[in-house]
């Protein structure tokens, strides 16, 4: 029996600014330990389901998968993301609160 899945939403890099392209990741918590090994010092494990990620379009299908494949999971939700108008002109506005530092 696998062990514990999360189902998550990929947060996007530094070099984007939309929202199009994220998808939801499904990531297998690690089994065992990672240890070092003794000879090159190098760092791993013998679970390999730890280096499976599979990517869904949805949380849906994410989901779906999991329990078709009677894999227990969690889902984090992502966070919402506010935005906050802004006008061009605000920065010449007479009460503004801020210094002009042009």
């Amino acid at each position: 029996m696998p062990s514990r899945a999360r189902i998550y939403r990929k947060p996007k890099t530094a070099m984007q600014s939309g929202q199009a392209g994220q998808d939801w990741v499904l990531d297998y918590a690690p089994a065992e330990k990672r240890v070092a090994d003794p000879l090159m010092g190098w760092i791993g494990s013998a679970d390999t389901q730890a280096q499976v990620r599979l990517h869904f379009d949805s949380r849906e299908e994410a989901i779906a998968y999991a329990e078709r494949e009677g894999i227990a999971y969690d889902v984090e939700l992502p966070h919402t993301r506010r935005i906050k108008p802004k006008s061009y002109s605000d920065n010449f506005k007479f009460g503004r609160s801020e210094n002009w530092t042009h």
